[in-house]
């Protein structure tokens, strides 16, 4: 079955109950037991739930695994990774990552005794000289966010391989539309559902899909142990999301590209963080690893102005100024003062995330429009 067929009926089918072509919504805690223990499957919704089951069964579809598990949010996602661990294991992570995986992991997880190194891993080989006795989990992000960094899966996988440690990939921005990390050798993949996956800004959902049941099984418990699952409603928009993935990430690249070009050649900006343009340091890599090259960029002004890129965001009309990002509608963000905040500025500055620096989220919309709402922001500044 193709990628656009899976999104519609890739492990979905018509509710048992009564046929419905959609999957029903059971807003319910509990079920009733015909005897101590004797239930249809499904006992309480912490556990089970059928609308959030067959969310689980369709992310696992899409992303070629063995299984899904949907959680409250991205972060609760990642944390339930993080609980495989114990206290003196070491993570390798991506060194330009989101600022609240890096805030769980500095804040939370650092205070029980886990370690990270965040390493820049656009060349793979740097990885390997940190990785001990102790390592027992990569953490990739790719593209990075907001910097639009490509890192190189297949070739990651094989170092972890080699030291049998856990391979984690956030596929976030790339959705399994444009790549698939188990099939380039992943064990994890996490998605933050709210952004592409829903992709209407109408839910807070994570993600997990895995094909091996040892670590299925593990992170299983931690979902029904800690309690950090996600309703039957929100399961519910997440499915239809699903079903639309295909053709809202197909306006979404085209767009993407055009608004690449246009700001790559605009005199007001210094450099566009996308991985199509063909001077993107790693753009052999995603050509390789992804189908098309997203709705996701980056750019900074010339002079590094904070206060003009402040005026830039603040006069767009058709892109809205907030967090998050995915959704049909477009959507300007401003890191060092928003998504990225939770990072100190010295370490921000290292890995590019200036003052300047502008994310889009590149929406549905007409291209024209959006493009001439840019145009009309630009133009409020002088440089």
């Amino acid at each position: 079955m193709k990628f656009n067929t899976k999104t519609i009926h890739g492990k979905q089918e018509p509710d048992k109950a009564y046929g419905a072509v959609m999957q029903p919504i059971y807003q319910t805690s509990t079920y009733a037991q015909s005897t101590p223990g004797g239930h249809k499957g499904y006992e309480y919704s912490r556990t089970h739930n059928p609308t959030r089951n067959a969310l689980e069964n369709a992310l696992a579809s899409i992303e070629n695994g063995n299984y899904g598990l949907a959680f409250a949010s991205g972060l609760a996602a990642i944390d339930a990774i993080i609980k495989l661990l114990k206290p003196g294991d070491e993570v390798i992570s991506t060194n330009d990552l989101y600022g609240g995986t890096y805030r769980l992991f500095t804040r939370i997880f650092e205070g029980f005794g886990i370690k990270f190194h965040f390493v820049g891993m656009e060349n793979v080989a740097k990885i390997e000289s940190y990785v001990n006795e102790n390592t027992k989990l990569i953490w990739v992000e790719t593209p990075t966010n907001p910097m639009m960094n490509i890192i190189d899966i297949e070739a990651v996988s094989v170092i972890a391989k080699k030291h049998q440690v856990m391979l984690a990939v956030d596929n976030t921005f790339a959705t399994p539309y444009l790549q698939r990390p188990l099939d380039l050798g992943a064990d994890i993949v996490m998605h933050s559902a709210t952004k592409y996956i829903g992709g209407h800004s109408d839910l807070v959902m994570g993600a997990l899909i895995v094909n091996d049941k040892e670590i299925a099984d593990k992170l299983y418990f931690i979902q029904n142990a800690s309690g950090a699952i996600c309703g039957p409603m929100d399961s519910f928009l997440a499915l239809r999301g699903i079903k639309t993935l295909h053709v809202r990430m197909q306006r979404h690249c085209e767009n993407g590209k055009a608004i690449a070009v246009y700001l790559a050649n605009h005199p007001k900006i210094e450099k566009v963080y996308w991985p199509g343009l063909k001077n993107h340091p790693n753009h052999a890599i995603v050509k390789k690893q992804m189908d098309d090259f997203g709705g996701m960029i980056s750019f900074v002004i010339k002079g590094n102005n904070y206060e003009e890129a402040i005026k830039i965001v603040e006069n767009l009309k058709i892109f809205t100024l907030a967090e998050s990002l995915g959704g049909v509608e477009s959507l300007a963000g401003h890191p060092a003062s928003m998504t990225h905040a939770s990072i100190p500025k010295e370490e921000r500055e290292k890995i590019g995330v200036v003052d300047a620096l502008i994310r889009l989220s590149v929406g549905i919309e007409d291209v024209d429009d959006l493009i001439a709402d840019l145009e009309q922001a630009l133009s409020k500044i002088t440089k």
